[in-house]
């Protein structure tokens, strides 16, 4: 592994992601219009052989990324049935999500 590799592992809609610079992520439902620029949590930064954890170190670190498009992710088939009843139910969801590409890691 070469020692300039940086990424940072972020807070993204609910969930943690490792993002480098020109990433492309898709996470849970934000607000805002594709071409937005948008802020995310850093949890820890790797900058070659440097690691970053501490909070108070973490909060001179900023990951921008831009919002690409909003999109819908897999369906998912709900199917609810009791036997000798002639109960069925069936129902499907897809959930909201959002594709961001990351722009800096500072």
């Amino acid at each position: 592994m070469s020692s300039n590799v940086v990424y940072a592992i972020v807070k993204a809609g609910g969930r943690q992601e490792k993002v480098s610079v020109g990433d492309v992520v898709v996470v849970d439902r934000l607000n805002g219009d594709p071409g937005d620029s948008i802020e995310l949590e850093p949890i820890m930064l790797v900058d070659g052989e440097k690691v970053t954890t501490g909070a108070d170190d973490l909060a001179k670190v900023t990951v921008t990324a831009e919002i690409v498009r909003a999109e819908k992710g897999p369906k998912i088939s709900i199917m609810k049935f009791k036997n000798k009843t002639g109960y069925r139910r069936r129902q499907g969801y897809r959930s909201s999500r959002t594709r961001l590409k990351v722009t800096g890691i500072k």
